[in-house]
Protein backbone atom coordinates (compact mmCIF):
# COMPACT_ATOMS: atom_id res chain seq x y z
CA UNK A 1 0.00 0.00 0.00
CA UNK A 2 1.37 3.59 -1.21
CA UNK A 3 2.42 5.71 1.91
CA UNK A 4 0.19 8.53 2.37
CA UNK A 5 1.90 11.88 2.02
CA UNK A 6 2.02 14.22 4.74
CA UNK A 7 -0.46 17.11 4.69
CA UNK A 8 0.14 18.76 7.81
CA UNK A 9 1.55 22.87 7.06
CA UNK A 10 5.09 23.10 7.13
CA UNK A 11 6.18 24.63 10.29
CA UNK A 12 9.46 25.93 11.31
CA UNK A 13 9.48 25.60 14.96
CA UNK A 14 8.67 21.95 14.11
CA UNK A 15 10.35 20.81 11.08
CA UNK A 16 13.50 23.10 11.53
CA UNK A 17 14.02 21.99 15.18
CA UNK A 18 17.85 21.18 15.89
CA UNK A 19 18.41 22.57 12.27
CA UNK A 20 18.68 26.16 12.55
CA UNK A 21 21.12 28.02 10.77
CA UNK A 22 22.32 31.48 10.20
CA UNK A 23 20.92 31.29 6.58
CA UNK A 24 17.72 29.82 7.46
CA UNK A 25 17.11 32.63 10.10
CA UNK A 26 17.26 34.98 7.69
CA UNK A 27 14.74 33.30 5.35
CA UNK A 28 12.37 32.06 8.09
CA UNK A 29 12.35 34.95 11.37
CA UNK A 30 10.67 36.43 13.04
CA UNK A 31 7.89 34.01 12.74
CA UNK A 32 4.55 35.26 11.38
CA UNK A 33 1.43 35.32 14.13
CA UNK A 34 4.29 34.94 17.29
CA UNK A 35 3.92 37.93 19.92
CA UNK A 36 7.17 39.64 20.07
CA UNK A 37 9.88 37.55 20.99
CA UNK A 38 13.87 37.35 20.91
CA UNK A 39 14.92 34.78 18.70
CA UNK A 40 18.68 32.93 19.11
CA UNK A 41 20.03 29.89 18.46
CA UNK A 42 22.54 27.20 20.10
CA UNK A 43 23.72 24.12 18.40
CA UNK A 44 21.09 24.32 15.58
CA UNK A 45 18.42 24.92 18.17
CA UNK A 46 15.93 27.90 18.30
CA UNK A 47 15.79 29.50 21.66
CA UNK A 48 12.85 32.22 22.07
CA UNK A 49 12.02 34.52 24.87
CA UNK A 50 9.32 36.61 25.56
CA UNK A 51 10.38 40.26 25.23
CA UNK A 52 10.28 41.80 28.92
CA UNK A 53 8.49 44.41 30.25
CA UNK A 54 8.75 48.33 31.08
CA UNK A 55 11.90 47.87 33.68
CA UNK A 56 14.30 46.60 31.11
CA UNK A 57 12.93 48.99 27.92
CA UNK A 58 13.96 52.30 30.79
CA UNK A 59 17.13 50.33 32.01
CA UNK A 60 18.53 49.33 28.29
CA UNK A 61 17.51 53.17 27.01
CA UNK A 62 19.14 54.32 30.28
CA UNK A 63 22.05 52.47 29.86
CA UNK A 64 22.25 52.78 26.49
CA UNK A 65 22.46 56.77 26.13
CA UNK A 66 25.09 56.49 29.23
CA UNK A 67 27.26 54.26 27.07
CA UNK A 68 27.66 56.20 23.40
CA UNK A 69 28.91 59.12 24.57
CA UNK A 70 32.15 57.56 26.38
CA UNK A 71 32.18 55.16 23.76
CA UNK A 72 32.21 57.14 20.60
CA UNK A 73 34.98 59.14 22.98
CA UNK A 74 37.44 55.59 22.81
CA UNK A 75 36.27 55.11 18.93
CA UNK A 76 33.29 52.28 19.63
CA UNK A 77 29.63 52.10 19.24
CA UNK A 78 26.81 51.29 21.17
CA UNK A 79 23.92 49.03 19.70
CA UNK A 80 20.65 47.76 19.90
CA UNK A 81 18.99 44.41 18.78
CA UNK A 82 22.27 43.02 17.06
CA UNK A 83 22.68 39.30 16.44
CA UNK A 84 26.24 38.02 17.18
CA UNK A 85 27.26 35.38 15.43
CA UNK A 86 28.40 31.96 17.78
CA UNK A 87 29.06 29.73 14.99
CA UNK A 88 27.31 28.37 11.68
CA UNK A 89 24.38 26.94 13.95
CA UNK A 90 24.01 29.70 16.85
CA UNK A 91 23.60 33.45 17.36
CA UNK A 92 23.03 35.52 20.68
CA UNK A 93 21.08 38.79 20.53
CA UNK A 94 22.35 41.09 23.33
CA UNK A 95 19.85 43.80 24.90
CA UNK A 96 22.87 46.67 24.07
CA UNK A 97 25.93 45.54 22.23
CA UNK A 98 29.39 47.53 22.00
CA UNK A 99 31.40 47.03 18.98
CA UNK A 100 34.65 47.91 18.34
CA UNK A 101 34.04 50.14 15.82
CA UNK A 102 30.91 51.34 13.72
CA UNK A 103 29.53 49.08 10.86
CA UNK A 104 27.17 50.07 8.97
CA UNK A 105 23.82 47.90 7.09
CA UNK A 106 25.62 44.43 8.58
CA UNK A 107 22.65 41.84 9.45
CA UNK A 108 25.09 39.31 11.27
CA UNK A 109 27.70 40.82 13.53
CA UNK A 110 31.21 38.85 13.65
CA UNK A 111 32.29 37.91 17.52
CA UNK A 112 35.98 39.35 16.69
CA UNK A 113 33.63 42.91 16.28
CA UNK A 114 32.36 42.98 19.60
CA UNK A 115 33.76 44.49 22.53
CA UNK A 116 31.23 43.80 25.10
CA UNK A 117 27.33 42.40 24.82
CA UNK A 118 25.20 44.13 27.73
CA UNK A 119 22.71 42.01 29.26
CA UNK A 120 19.26 42.84 30.82
CA UNK A 121 18.66 39.74 32.71
CA UNK A 122 15.43 38.61 31.97
CA UNK A 123 13.43 36.67 34.73
CA UNK A 124 12.56 34.11 31.99
CA UNK A 125 15.62 33.48 31.16
CA UNK A 126 18.17 34.22 33.83
CA UNK A 127 20.52 31.28 33.57
CA UNK A 128 20.98 31.81 29.66
CA UNK A 129 21.75 35.62 30.45
CA UNK A 130 23.84 35.29 33.41
CA UNK A 131 25.75 31.56 32.98
CA UNK A 132 25.23 30.80 29.04
CA UNK A 133 26.08 33.83 27.37
CA UNK A 134 28.98 34.52 29.57
CA UNK A 135 30.39 31.25 28.76
CA UNK A 136 29.54 31.49 25.26
CA UNK A 137 31.45 35.14 24.37
CA UNK A 138 34.41 34.14 26.40
CA UNK A 139 34.81 30.76 24.19
CA UNK A 140 34.90 33.42 21.38
CA UNK A 141 37.34 35.54 23.08
CA UNK A 142 35.43 38.62 23.62
CA UNK A 143 36.83 40.54 25.96
CA UNK A 144 34.03 41.78 28.18
CA UNK A 145 30.83 41.27 29.38
CA UNK A 146 27.84 43.30 31.18
CA UNK A 147 25.18 42.37 33.25
CA UNK A 148 22.51 44.36 34.82
CA UNK A 149 20.25 42.69 37.21
CA UNK A 150 17.29 44.52 38.28
CA UNK A 151 15.36 42.85 41.54
CA UNK A 152 12.29 44.82 42.59
CA UNK A 153 14.41 48.50 43.75
CA UNK A 154 17.42 47.38 43.79
CA UNK A 155 19.63 46.57 40.51
CA UNK A 156 23.07 45.38 40.23
CA UNK A 157 25.73 46.40 37.18
CA UNK A 158 28.77 43.87 36.67
CA UNK A 159 30.98 44.35 33.88
CA UNK A 160 33.58 40.46 33.46
CA UNK A 161 36.65 40.81 32.36
CA UNK A 162 37.98 37.89 29.83
CA UNK A 163 41.10 36.50 31.60
CA UNK A 164 42.84 33.37 31.40
CA UNK A 165 39.81 31.71 29.35
CA UNK A 166 36.77 32.73 30.96
CA UNK A 167 35.41 36.43 32.64
CA UNK A 168 36.13 37.32 35.53
CA UNK A 169 34.33 40.31 37.58
CA UNK A 170 35.96 43.20 36.90
CA UNK A 171 33.92 46.21 38.65
CA UNK A 172 30.34 45.84 40.11
CA UNK A 173 27.93 48.29 41.95
CA UNK A 174 24.36 47.99 43.81
CA UNK A 175 22.07 50.68 43.14
CA UNK A 176 23.12 53.87 45.91
CA UNK A 177 27.02 53.17 45.04
CA UNK A 178 29.32 53.88 42.32
CA UNK A 179 29.73 51.79 39.16
CA UNK A 180 33.40 52.98 38.13
CA UNK A 181 35.76 52.34 35.41
CA UNK A 182 38.58 53.14 33.51
CA UNK A 183 38.52 50.15 31.10
CA UNK A 184 37.10 49.77 28.28
CA UNK A 185 36.57 53.01 28.59
CA UNK A 186 35.83 55.65 31.42
CA UNK A 187 32.49 55.76 32.92
CA UNK A 188 31.22 56.57 35.91
CA UNK A 189 27.21 56.15 37.51
CA UNK A 190 25.06 54.90 40.13
CA UNK A 191 23.28 51.80 38.79
CA UNK A 192 20.08 53.35 40.69
CA UNK A 193 19.51 55.67 36.95
CA UNK A 194 18.59 52.55 35.60
CA UNK A 195 15.46 51.77 37.70
CA UNK A 196 12.12 53.24 36.44
CA UNK A 197 11.29 56.76 38.09
CA UNK A 198 7.85 57.44 39.79
CA UNK A 199 6.19 61.08 38.44
CA UNK A 200 8.00 62.95 41.28
CA UNK A 201 11.60 61.54 40.30
CA UNK A 202 11.03 61.79 36.35
CA UNK A 203 11.20 65.28 36.30
CA UNK A 204 14.48 65.30 37.94
CA UNK A 205 16.53 63.23 35.60
CA UNK A 206 18.91 64.69 33.32
CA UNK A 207 20.42 63.45 30.26
CA UNK A 208 22.96 66.03 30.40
CA UNK A 209 23.34 69.49 29.50
CA UNK A 210 22.14 70.65 25.70
CA UNK A 211 21.72 66.65 24.88
CA UNK A 212 19.16 64.87 23.24
CA UNK A 213 17.49 61.66 24.52
CA UNK A 214 18.04 58.81 22.30
CA UNK A 215 15.56 55.95 21.92
CA UNK A 216 16.82 52.99 22.12
CA UNK A 217 13.49 50.05 21.60
CA UNK A 218 13.17 46.83 23.58
CA UNK A 219 10.95 46.05 20.61
CA UNK A 220 12.95 47.21 18.13
CA UNK A 221 13.43 45.15 14.74
CA UNK A 222 15.66 42.05 14.57
CA UNK A 223 18.81 44.07 12.99
CA UNK A 224 18.90 47.28 15.25
CA UNK A 225 20.74 50.26 14.45
CA UNK A 226 23.61 52.31 16.55
CA UNK A 227 23.27 54.64 18.60
CA UNK A 228 25.44 57.28 17.07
Amino acid sequence: MPAVASTRPFDPLIHLDGLWTLELAQRFLPIDGMPPTRYEAADGKLVMSPRDGSATSWAAFRLGFLLDEPARAAGHAVYSALDVRTDLKGWIEPDLVILRKPVRQQTWIEPDQVLCPVEIISPSSRRRDQIDKPIICARLGIPYFLHVDIRGDEVLVELLHLADGGHTTHAKALSGQRFEVSDPFPISFDPAVLLEPDSRTLQRLSFGRGARPLAIPRHAPRYGGALL
